[in-house]
């Protein structure tokens, strides 16, 4: 992982601090010393971070609405076709 990677992951998982219970949170803010101090965390370290990340953020899948935007002469026709 690169540092990128690592520092996406740390501006996430800040708004969601207050949700981790006392494992995670120690666990999260001894990495956070780590990311401050410009470590690199080693692999089992960015594996605990990624864990965390896809615990609390989840990606949603964001609906297409071009049908909304289209006026209704075109979709009149899509419906025709």
């Amino acid at each position: 992982m690169s540092k990128r990677d690592q520092i996406k992951y740390f501006e996430v998982l800040k708004r969601y601090e207050r949700k981790f219970d006392r494992k995670e949170s120690d666990d999260y803010k001894m990495l956070l010393k780590r990311h401050k101090d410009d470590e690199d965390l080693d692999s089992l370290s960015m594996g605990r971070l990624e864990k965390l990340h896809e615990k609390y953020h989840a990606s949603r899948v964001r609906p297409s609405l071009d049908h909304l935007f289209k006026k209704p002469d075109e979709i009149n026709k899509e419906n025709d076709e």
